[in-house]
């Protein structure tokens, strides 16, 4: 397993009821992360909806996890 650090913004954070959280994946790389976390916490946004950074910078979905890493997904923006 790899521990991961995980953020969620806006959406994302209401749905998983925390702004952060150490997670144990056994997730290989970002989209399978993603995929786990969406039966985790039933989130409701598409993939292709969101952008993922890893590190503090943006990254691929077909990137590979290592123990560690913080893992932010950035859902749209909204404005008015």
């Amino acid at each position: 397993m790899t521990q991961v650090t995980l953020q969620y913004y806006a959406q994302l954070r209401e749905q998983a009821g925390t702004s952060s959280e150490q997670f144990s994946t056994n997730a290989c790389n970002l989209r399978e992360l993603y995929d786990e976390l969406c039966n985790r916490h039933e989130f409701s946004l598409p993939l292709d909806a969101l952008k993922v950074a890893v590190n503090a910078q943006f990254s691929d979905w077909k990137r590979t996890l290592v123990e560690g890493d913080t893992v932010v997904f950035i859902p749209p923006v909204a404005g008015g």
